[in-house]
């Protein structure tokens, strides 16, 4: 029972093409884009089953932005059916000294205007493992804010792991009642909450000593939240780990890129990515969340594995556009994905070694036996084999049944005769 459910609200995505602004633009790029649903987009990249919970309306856009949903494999079979509008994001990409600037036309949508009747969420979250929130959608509406309290009841009640990511965006806020109001009793029902340098301060009023965000000039120092990290588990008891993201703005097109995270005894950092050239950083922070749901469910307890995974697959976000993280993996176990590719019909394996194609030698010898035991596939190998005892070791010892020769047939060709003359054509390529 491996299931995440995300709840909020997904947009249409309006952004002027390449560095434009919106008032110089006689047409847009369109997508859609949305918090909750970018995190459900990932987790569904990585292999995740996920169920995207939000409200639409029934009219063109709206089957345009299931029929996407449904494209990258996430479940929309709880997604309502109601309301007059989709909410529209407007963008336009920043360069250098000018910032990218987001325009929100999002009032009376769909969500905001849901009635927290509507859903049942013990029905939605019976066979989940995991429930995902944000900031953004509490902010919305009264009724919005009501859903998600009961949604993250239920899942409290029923044993579903609750993520939040505060996310604040202080224009958002137009019913009548702030963050500083709303936010604690939901934060308090969450076990995993992310934060950025920022949120923690302007909704709960902690901040680390020191810190100005408007002037970090790329440099954060990362030990500096171990504070806010205490506050925030000594004010949200349910809490298991806080996360803060760290960016370092210089420009607009280039940041740096870390990420802390604090278990109630040890403060773990992340690399810190130099990302230049920035394509589109809108989602970047839920690229991160989606991969830290990843790693926390599949990482077996290795939370530093899981920090670096979520640093990088968000570093890598930047490099894209549109809100969505194209990024996806295969397995941390190769011989598990040879036998998937065994039971789906396959005959010959194709591996290569590319460490060892680098190196010049078996790097990964023994990952390479694991697949060579772990199916009756025939494997052809290439990568680093540049002698006759390397090609000995493959064919004689281990098992595979032909290699592939690369630079080494050209550069040596008494090395290439003489393989050919012992082994023949049918195992040396």
């Amino acid at each position: 029972m491996n299931k995440v459910v995300t709840f909020g609200e997904i947009m249409l995505r309006l952004s002027a093409p390449g560095y434009l602004r919106l008032s110089q633009s006689n047409h847009f790029d369109v997508s859609f884009a949305g918090a909750e649903a970018n995190v459900a987009v990932s987790l569904a990249n990585y292999g995740m089953k996920v169920d995207y919970i939000t409200r639409l309306p029934d009219n063109p856009i709206a089957e345009k932005c299931i029929r996407e949903l449904l494209f990258y494999r996430v479940d929309c079979d709880n997604i309502l059916r109601g309301g007059k509008r989709i909410g529209v994001l407007y963008i336009e990409t920043g360069s250098n000294a000018r910032p990218s600037h987001v325009y929100y036309d999002r009032e009376d949508s769909a969500i905001a205007t849901m009635n927290p009747d509507e859903i049942d969420w013990k029905g939605v979250l019976k066979d989940a493992a995991w429930f995902h929130w944000t900031g953004i959608t509490p902010a919305l509406s009264e009724n919005a804010a009501e859903s998600c309290r009961r949604a993250i009841k239920a899942a409290n009640e029923v044993g579903v792991t609750v993520s939040c990511d505060i996310n604040f965006r202080g224009n958002l806020w137009k019913y009548g009642r702030t963050a500083a109001e709303i936010m604690p009793e939901l934060v308090a029902g969450s076990d995993i909450i992310l934060g950025n340098e920022e949120d923690c301060e302007k909704v709960f009023g902690i901040r680390p000593q020191g810190f100005d965000a408007s002037k970090t000039n790329g440099e954060v120092n990362q030990t500096i939240f171990t504070s806010v990290c205490e506050q925030m588990m000594q004010k949200f008891h349910r809490c298991k780990k806080m996360v803060v993201t760290l960016r370092g703005a210089i420009n607009a097109n280039h940041n740096t890129w870390s990420g802390v995270l604090y278990d109630g005894k040890q403060l773990l950092q992340s690399k810190k990515y130099d990302i230049t050239d920035i394509v589109d950083r809108v989602g970047g922070g839920d690229s991160f969340m989606g991969a830290l749901i990843y790693g926390l469910m599949n990482f077996e307890g290795d939370d530093q594995k899981t920090l670096e995974f979520a640093v990088a697959a968000s570093a890598l976000k930047h490099t894209i556009k549109g809100d969505y993280n194209q990024k996806t993996v295969y397995s941390d176990h190769p011989e598990e994905l040879a036998q998937t590719f065994e039971k789906a019909g396959a005959i010959y394996l194709h591996v290569v070694d590319l460490d060892g194609a680098k190196d010049g030698f078996a790097k990964n010898l023994e990952t390479i036996k694991k697949i060579r035991n772990s199916t009756k596939m025939k494997i052809e190998l290439g990568g680093g084999i540049r002698d006759l005892k390397t090609v000995q070791l493959y064919l004689d010892e281990v098992g595979i049944d032909r290699v592939i020769l690369g630079t080494a047939a050209l550069k040596d060709p008494k090395f290439l005769k003489e393989v050919l003359r012992q082994y023949g054509s049918e195992k040396i390529v």
